[in-house]
């Protein structure tokens, strides 16, 4: 065992991520480096994963940011293994795209762009001709305009409260808002009880939703018919979340003034009133430092202490420690585990100081202090219990950590 704490956790770091993240992984206890055949932990941002051959070695996966389609979660919940990211970490930076969207859509500014690129520097009535072209680009202000946001977590909430700000109404749609967004929504924020809802009453609609299988092409022709003749659609949650061919039947037959995406496709590119950007909702210094400071605490509070944070395959499970010997357990979600995992303890003589058990769906995540070491025979025992996906022993030995008296003897043989 003490050989195994020697031991320095290898991070294997497939994409560029801030430097002030990483700052955040001790080179005494962590190796960062950029090629490995088996690491403990992945940290990433876009690398597809999906065809990775991940080792033995692997404990957790870190994505320094919100979406993780780029990773085979299911793959590794049989495992165990939880994958992190950072949701809300670039929210602010996403709010502002989607500020400036609006405000593209809204006064025509990639039409005018692209009519004064295209006129003659050298002509001599260049003056007459920018006056006489400007009559095609006219506008609307943004006050007294309704928003519609479907989605309102972190993001939604930020659209809806600058929206507010700027002087626009704000009808919102969430089925499935949590306590702390509710709790973050600006009161003014009236509630939608449907994506049609929203359409029907909105001037301006973006949507702020994860990709999920219920969630793809959750704007598609049925409902985009429902809009306002006119409207402006934004789209800078996924790609899928908005189906190209109904955005584009709809911009031809003028139900939609605008689309405005961070997601260019072989449908949209090129299509009247697509206004179509390069991906850039999280492409600011800001962004990716939040991201990649925020996703690498929470590895390291998993890789010492077993706490779970912002896993999407995992419950959040955080449990302070009372005790220098704590075992996390990945497990099935099924009857009799606390059970089985009481009991594998009580028969090896080791002693319970706390336990705590969470689940999520068909996954569940159980941190164990006990008051004594915990040897080999113990985990291997605790891994043959039915359902358990896998098991981690996370002592903490340090000199300048002053637990409460345990006993000193291992009782673990």
């Amino acid at each position: 065992m003490a050989e195994a704490a020697a031991r320095k956790t290898e991070v294997l770091v497939l994409d560029p991520v801030s430097p002030v993240g990483l700052k955040g992984l001790p080179g005494e206890r962590y190796a960062v480096v950029s090629e490995s055949a088996g690491p403990d932990v992945i940290l990433l941002r876009s690398r597809d994963l999906h065809a990775y051959a991940f080792g033995a070695e692997l404990k957790a996966i870190g994505r320094a940011g919100a979406g993780v389609n780029n990773i085979p979660v299911p793959k590794l919940s049989v495992r165990g293994i939880p994958v992190f990211n950072a949701p809300g970490a670039n929210a602010n930076a996403v709010k502002e795209l989607v500020l400036a969207g609006m405000l593209m859509a809204a006064r025509n500014i990639g039409g005018a762009l692209e009519f004064v690129r295209a006129l003659d520097p050298m002509a001599p009535d260049l003056g007459k001709r920018v006056e006489s072209g400007k009559k095609a680009f006219a506008g609307v202000e943004l006050p007294g305009q309704t928003l519609g946001v479907i989605g309102l977590g972190k993001i939604g909430s930020l659209v809806a409260d600058v929206a507010i700000r700027l002087g626009m109404r704000v009808l919102g749609f969430d089925p499935e808002i949590t306590v702390d967004a509710a709790w973050g929504l600006p009161s003014q924020v009236r509630r939608a009880r449907s994506i049609d809802e929203v359409l029907k009453g909105s001037d301006f609609v973006t949507v702020h939703v994860p990709l999920l299988e219920q969630t793809r092409h959750l704007i598609g022709a049925k409902n985009l018919a429902q809009l306002r003749p006119g409207a402006v659609l934004l789209n800078f949650s996924r790609e899928e979340i908005v189906e190209d061919a109904a955005v584009v039947q709809a911009l031809q037959a003028r139900r939609l003034g605008a689309y405005v995406t961070d997601f260019p496709s072989s449908a949209t590119l090129g299509q009247a009133g697509v206004i179509a950007l390069p991906h850039l909702g999280a492409s600011t210094r800001e962004a990716e430092e939040n991201c990649a400071v925020m996703v690498v605490e929470q590895l390291r509070a998993y890789l010492e202490h077993g706490d779970v944070t912002n896993a999407v395959n995992f419950p959040d499970a955080c449990m302070p420690r009372e005790s220098p010997y704590r075992l996390a357990i990945a497990n099935a979600n099924v009857p009799d585990m606390l059970a089985g995992i009481s009991h594998t303890l009580g028969a090896r003589g080791i002693n319970i100081h706390n336990m705590l058990n969470k689940s999520r769906g068909e996954m569940a995540y159980t941190l164990v202090d006990v008051d004594t070491p915990v040897g080999e025979a113990v985990l291997g025992d605790l891994r043959a219990i039915g359902g358990v996906l896998g098991v981690r022993y996370l002592p903490d030995l340090r000199p300048d950590v002053h637990w409460p008296a345990v006993a000193a003897a291992d009782t673990s043989r």
